[in-house]
């Protein structure tokens, strides 16, 4: 056998038959929708006959008679239709499609399968086939077979609703260029590719250190010289001084052979370096597929959906080309089949309506993919009616997701977020297309697996468009390596909007949360310590270092210790033991053999907006005291009126007094718990705990106890005071009568100065 033939040696003779008809059968239902959208394409049936020539020369092979007699008859159709006798229509198509689905179904027996029902099926196919070639001749006549426009299968899980083709695998294509591996050996042979690059940026490391050995080997070569010449000049012993003449020689003869090391190390790594990169740029062209393995089954579901649902859809793809990598395609079919069935369901109108609009009858979807930024953008945009988003506003009111006055207030990127939630739909029936609440959150969780995002955009009565940013591939990664509290973190670079220095005096603070601004938007500023867990360190520097995060909703500023340099790294997954680590996607080895985090920095920012919905933010300065003597006394001023704690945290701080604020008696006593105060001011009257109430329980706890407590309240009478002072109140000041100076003065009297 030639070396050809030595590629599928693996392969039974019914593996190749069946990769060799998914081929062909993706041939024909291109060939077939075509030839639907342009009957006169007279040149269509040429490649729709020689497929199916081809499969019936190989189902003759493997002695599939099924197989071989429904290729015998279509290819008789395709004749006919060359020579005119037969003319293609919309119904005929049908059939033809269902046949290929047939080809695909009787390639998937198993040898010991029985043929026999299959058979029987292949055979009412003959029939229809025979009936347009001998009685139909035109496209207004159906055939006995010939079926009502098919419906799209009903979805009973989170699955995709799915035209009733089979779709064909995209995994075993064969043909003379191409090999089968086992997704096992290439896994293995994409981590060694990545491992080599990191070993391979060792070399410049060794060589540096020669580098530094030759320049002490020609110092060590002067000493002698020098040596040699004090010797000299005392004319000192003739043995010495052939003995150092010795040392000289062979200080050369080292110094000559460390550079002809030099010499060969430096060019043993330039060539390591490249083969390394050749061997990685190889392996991950092995791994990455064009991106139309994705949408192969795409056109004939859009075409099957829309003929079920009276419309008329055009699946316009560009793009097929751009490449993808493997993992990430195989993840595509449910997402991007959600992502039609609504566009044909809910985003397209019938023709008649779409012509009253003015626009043509023929609705356009379009499926595009392209690389940009080092991410693969995939998008689907339709021309239909938009998305109404007072009809997703009243939805969100009806399920009670939100208050109705809060709803009224939402903007349209955040009405549109709600789409993506499970067991959301704004349909108030259920067919067996929608209705069921099934089908954007199954593409959200697939974008999230692979760490990476999609939107949404409509314009009513214009179109809608969803857009998918994903990882061009999720085995290796460049990532921003920065420290935090002694440890190595790394933040992947394409989901970073900046990394920044800016000056600590450039830190403001409104109502207790810390920010700085960014070309005319306020950043929120977050401590990593906090969201990592890790305990404080102490902050010297006038300039802070941070990592800049945004989604749709806002933008954070992540506080972190330093910046330590750009790597690409070869991903490695955490334990499954260890389920969903919070904040943290995976582990790296660095150059050096360092182990790295890689963050989760989708899952960061929702630890961040969480931690601002509770009011658990700390201040920038709480995260950087590690176990030093504090030097300012600390406060915290509750109080529901944001109006009254602003003032008092005002007045307190520019006396010198560290402040921290909480908005409800609950609220305040988590905050005490979670920090060390050395004073707190509280109101009376709070939702959800008051004052007295705040007060009683900061002075019942035996770690709290004695922790001073002021409360400071418009309730001025007697029995008011007696009541809070009963509780346990240390002072009782009314916010009627006080003026700063009566406010900084009792605090003196409890705690004393800053």
């Amino acid at each position: 056998m030639g070396k050809d033939g030595e590629k599928y040696n693996d392969f039974s003779m019914l593996d190749l038959f069946r990769m060799e008809t998914e081929n062909h059968c993706a041939v024909l239902s291109d060939g077939l929708l075509a030839l639907e959208r342009d009957p006169a394409a007279s040149d269509l049936l040429e490649s729709l006959m020689r497929a199916a020539h081809s499969i019936k020369g190989a189902a003759r092979i493997v002695d599939l008679e099924p197989a071989l007699k429904l290729a015998h008859t279509m290819e008789d159709v395709f004749v006919a239709a060359q020579k005119g006798t037969v003319t293609l229509g919309r119904n005929h198509i049908d059939v033809l499609l269902r046949g290929v689905d047939m080809f695909i179904k009787i390639a998937g027996l198993a040898e010991e399968d029985d043929q026999t029902a299959v058979m029987n099926e292949v055979e009412e196919f003959i029939e229809s086939f025979k009936a347009m070639v001998n009685e139909d001749t035109s496209d207004s006549a159906t055939s006995p077979a010939s079926p009502q426009p098919p419906e799209p299968a009903a979805q009973s899980s989170p699955t995709p609703a799915e035209h009733t083709a089979p779709k064909p695998r995209v995994d075993h294509g064969v043909s003379a260029n191409s090999l089968k591996v086992a997704t096992e050996r290439m896994n293995q042979l994409m981590w060694l590719a990545g491992e080599s690059v990191v070993a391979a940026r060792r070399m410049p490391a060794l060589s540096s250190e020669l580098l530094h050995l030759k320049y002490r080997q020609a110092s060590l070569a002067k000493l002698i010289d020098g040596l040699w010449e004090l010797m000299n000049e005392s004319n000192s012993h003739e043995l010495i001084q052939e003995h150092i003449d010795a040392t000289r020689q062979k200080a050369k003869a080292c110094c000559e052979l460390l550079a002809q090391c030099y010499g060969d190390m430096e060019e043993y790594t330039c060539q390591a370096v490249e083969l390394s990169q050749k061997l990685y740029r190889e392996v991950l062209s092995t791994r990455m597929r064009p991106f139309s393995d994705a949408t192969k089954a795409l056109p004939r579901l859009v075409r099957d959906l829309s003929r079920s649902l009276g419309k008329e859809v055009r699946l316009e793809i560009s793009g097929a080309e751009t490449l993808v990598d493997r993992d990430v395609l195989e993840k595509l079919d449910a997402p991007l089949t959600h992502l039609l069935n609504n566009a044909v369901d809910h985003g397209i109108e019938p023709p008649d309506e779409r012509e009253i609009m003015g626009k043509q009858a023929e609705a356009t979807i379009r499926l595009e993919a392209f690389h940009k930024s080092g991410m693969l953008y995939i998008s689907v945009a339709d021309d239909g009616r938009g998305i109404d988003l007072e009809n997703i506003r009243k939805t969100v009111i009806r399920k009670k997701l939100v208050a109705e006055d809060m709803a009224a207030a939402l903007d349209e990127s955040e009405l549109l977020e709600f789409l993506f939630l499970p067991n959301f739909t704004t349909k108030e029936s259920v067919t067996r297309v929608s209705g069921r609440g099934v089908g954007l959150d199954v593409v959200r969780n697939m974008v999230q697996e692979i760490h990476g995002s999609v939107y949404a955009e409509s314009r009513p009565g214009e179109g809608t468009r969803f857009e998918l940013v994903l990882p061009l591939n999720l085995s290796v990664v460049k990532v921003l390596l920065v420290e935090v509290c002694g440890d190595l973190y790394a933040f992947p670079v394409a989901h970073i909007d900046r990394a920044i220095k800016i000056p600590k005096s450039s830190v403001e603070e409104v109502e207790g949360r810390q920010y700085f601004s960014l070309d005319g938007k306020r950043i929120a500023l977050v401590a990593a310590e906090q969201l990592l867990e890790q305990e404080k360190v102490c902050l010297d520097a006038d300039e802070l270092s941070v990592i800049v995060l945004s989604d749709r909703q806002g933008s954070y500023g992540l506080l972190i210790k330093k910046f330590v340099g750009i790597q690409e790294v070869a991903v490695q997954p955490l334990d499954p033991r260890l389920g969903k680590v919070q904040d943290i996607s995976a582990a790296a080895i660095l150059d050096d053999g360092t182990p790295v985090l890689i963050a989760d920095v989708e899952d960061m920012i929702r630890s961040i907006e969480i931690l601002i919905s509770k009011n658990s933010l700390k201040r920038v300065e709480d995260s950087y005291d590690r176990g030093e003597e504090r030097k300012v006394k600390r406060i915290l001023v509750v109080d529901d009126s944001i109006t009254v704690r602003e003032l008092e945290r005002r007045l307190l701080s520019s006396k010198g007094y560290h402040v921290d604020v909480a908005v409800d008696g609950l609220d305040g006593w988590n905050a005490v718990r979670r920090g060390r105060y050395d004073l707190v001011v509280t109101d009376v009257d709070m939702p959800r705990m008051n004052g007295t109430e705040l007060v009683r329980t900061i002075k019942s706890d035996h770690r709290l106890g004695t922790l001073p407590v002021m409360i400071v309240s418009y309730k001025d009478r007697e029995e008011d005071r007696t009541l809070g002072l009963n509780a346990g109140a240390d002072y009782y000041l009314t916010k009627g009568s006080f003026h700063d100076e009566t406010l900084v003065k009792a605090v003196n009297d409890l705690i004393g100065s800053p």
